[in-house]
Order: C-alpha cells, then sequence, then structure tokens
C-alpha cells in the first residue's frame, strides 16, 4: 500500500491532476462572487466545490500513507503543513456550529485554496522561499526607510504645517503623504503646494476656508526638500529592497539546483561526471580561500 502511495504521489499524472483541481477551485470562487450567477448555479457550484475538496483530502491522505510507517514525515515538508491546514479548515467549515456571521471566514478559507498553486508549481515554491528568506534583510532595510519617514516627516510639519495643513499638519499626516510621494503618486503636486504657498497653487476656495493655511512659498527648499526625499527613498532605498530579493534569490536558485542534482544522482547515477563536478566545484572553493589567503598576506605584508 505504501509502495502505491508512493507511486500515485510521485507520478505526473497524479500531479496534473492537483493542478486542475487547483485551477477549478479559484474558478469556482471567482464565479461565486457573482451572486446572481451563483444563485442560478448553486447547485453545480456546490458539487464542484465538494469535488474539489474530496480530492485534496484524497491527496494528504495518499502523501501520508505513501510515508509508511513514518507518517510524521510529511510534516517536515512546509508546504505540506499548508496544504494540510487548507484541508482541515475547510473540512471543519460545515462541520462546526456557526452563524451566518462566519460565513465570509469559510469564503476567505475557500480563496486560499487558490494559494496551493504554490506547492503546485516548484517556481512559485522559489519565489516563496526567496520572499521568506529575505525578511531578516528586509527588516533592517525597514528600518533605515521607518528613519528616513520619521526625519522627513518631522521636518515636513516644521516646515510646511501652516502652509499645507492637508498633507502636513500633524506626523501621522506627513507620513502618509511621504508615503505617497515616495511611490510617486502625484508627487510634483504635493511639491509645488509648498514651491508656490497654498494660496496660489492647489488649494481650492473651498480648501483655504476649511483649513486657513498660513500660505508662505519656498521654491529652493521645498524643491530640495521633495526631491532629495525622492531620491533617498525611491532610487535607493527601494532599490535596496530589490537587491536583497534579488541575493535571496539566488540563494533559493542555487538550494534548487541542489536538490535537483541530488535527485538526478540517485535516480540516473554518473560516477566518472559526478566524480568530475564534484572536483570542480571543489578546485572553486580552493581557489576562492586562497584568495582570501592572499588578500591578508598583502594586508600584512603593507603593514610591516
Amino acid at each position: 500500500m505504501t509502495s502505491i502511495c508512493a507511486n500515485i504521489a510521485q507520478s505526473k499524472t497524479f500531479q496534473r491532476l492537483i493542478l486542475v483541481t487547483i485551477l477549478i477551485a479559484g474558478i469556482t470562487v471567482g464565479i461565486q462572487t457573482y451572486k446572481d450567477f451563483a444563485n442560478r448555479y448553486e447547485s453545480i457550484l456546490t458539487a464542484l466545490d465538494t469535488l474539489v475538496l474530496i480530492i485534496f483530502t484524497l491527496e494528504v491522505l495518499i502523501k501520508i500513507t505513501a510515508e509508511g510507517k513514518h507518517p510524521q514525515r510529511y510534516f517536515n515538508n512546509a508546504w505540506n503543513i499548508f496544504d494540510f491546514i487548507i484541508v482541515v479548515a475547510c473540512l471543519l467549515g460545515p462541520i462546526l456550529p456557526i452563524d451566518s456571521s462566519f460565513l465570509p471566514v469559510l469564503r476567505l478559507i475557500r480563496i486560499l485554496r487558490v494559494l496551493r498553486l504554490v506547492t503546485a508549481i516548484p517556481k512559485l515554491q522559489i519565489l516563496v522561499s526567496c520572499l521568506i528568506k529575505s525578511l531578516p534583510s528586509m527588516f533592517y532595510v525597514s528600518v533605515l526607510l521607518a528613519l528616513l519617514f520619521y526625519v522627513y516627516g518631522t521636518m515636513g510639519v516644521f516646515l510646511y504645517g501652516e502652509n499645507d495643513p492637508i498633507h502636513f499638519r500633524n506626523l501621522q499626516i506627513s507620513v502618509l503623504s511621504l508615503f505617497r510621494i515616495v511611490t510617486l503618486e502625484d508627487w510634483t503636486d504635493v511639491m509645488y503646494i509648498n514651491m508656490y504657498g497654498s494660496e496660489n497653487y492647489g488649494y481650492s476656495e473651498r480648501d483655504l476656508i476649511k483649513w486657513n493655511p498660513n500660505s508662505s512659498d519656498s521654491p529652493v527648499g521645498g524643491a530640495f526638500f521633495f526631491v532629495s526625499f525622492v531620491l533617498i527613498g525611491t532610487m535607493i532605498v527601494l532599490n535596496l529592497v530589490i537587491g536583497v530579493i534579488m541575493n535571496s534569490m539566488d540563494e533559493s536558485n542555487a538550494e534548487m539546483s541542489i536538490q535537483s542534482e541530488i535527485i538526478r544522482r540517485k535516480e540516473n547515477p554518473e560516477p566518472i561526471r559526478d566524480g568530475m563536478d564534484d572536483l570542480h566545484k571543489r578546485l572553486e572553493e580552493i581557489s576562492g580561500e586562497m584568495q582570501v589567503i592572499k588578500k591578508m598576506l598583502e594586508e600584512k605584508k603593507t603593514k610591516a
């Protein structure tokens, strides 16, 4: 039984079936957003929903059975845990005695089944793994970005709070306006208001009556403030985020290549080629170590 389930779980046909089932689940949830159409074909949609849940449940049971005497190994894979949680949540939904206020929660659980595409497509797994691995580095980039927003937000309140209360009347509104600016969403309008004064640009008569700003222009200071923030926030800090993600992507691709190589060697071993491959990699490692030693010797010679 274990070998049969293992063969089924690893077969391409079974994997394609799961992929098609995920697509059907996503389409079904999308159709249910059209209430009139969904009510008209409620029985068909319910049948499809039940069929999807049965297939997902069978998939989990097959994969657990494939582990034989060690079913707990199924949970060693984070993607399997994700699949298991979604299936259990969908199974418990109709059983639990809940009222209509929890129906949106059940619908959200059904939507989560679409995310199973990540577990079905290896390339998507690489992308998600890359994003997860980049979180620690992203934290420090986020701290840097938060400091930038705080400094410029405070400066914005002090410099332009009276002239432009819509965008800079307090710290939280100032930071929100800076977020708009860093996304380059009509940021020049905010800059021109503070360059030319609220009475001359941007504020309507109604705005002037409502906010009663103390209009003042700052052509040079306003231009420098906003252009410098866009250059630092958008062109530098946000590119750091891209750099962190790209670095994590390289690491994820390297890990995936190693896993693919391990699988290939198990299924189709080639001792000579594999030995040459290992020797080449070892020579590259030795070359890198030699470069480090050479650099250390040069530094030592310079100090002497």
